[in-house]
């Protein structure tokens, strides 16, 4: 049997303070649940897509979220990953006795 399992990576250029007047910053959300500055290992979003690439994950939706004033953007990239199913769990027949699901 064939599964999935799903990540988001989310990219968004903000309004700053600093010098060049935006920041691009990257997190990652995994399957987990759990969530991973990613800013720091890599300055575009194309730079992190390639080694996510490279860990198996495929982009399978972007989309681009346009309720946001016009120096901010904020782009979700959507990854799945083929993942090890477990095997199916024998079931009880009627006869009480184990058997194979068919």
């Amino acid at each position: 049997m064939v599964a999935f399992e799903y990540s988001l990576f989310v990219r968004r250029r903000l309004a700053s303070p600093t010098e060049a007047g935006w920041e691009v910053t990257f997190a990652w959300y995994a399957p987990d649940g759990s969530m991973v500055d990613m800013t720091p290992y890599a300055d575009t979003a194309v730079a992190h897509l390639n080694r996510l690439g490279a860990q198996g994950w495929e982009l399978v939706t972007m989309t681009e979220d346009h309720s946001l004033d016009h120096p901010n953007e904020l782009h979700r990239y959507h990854l799945k990953r083929m993942v090890q199913a477990p095997a199916p769990r024998p079931r009880i027949g009627r006869s009480g006795r184990m058997s194979r699901a068919r």
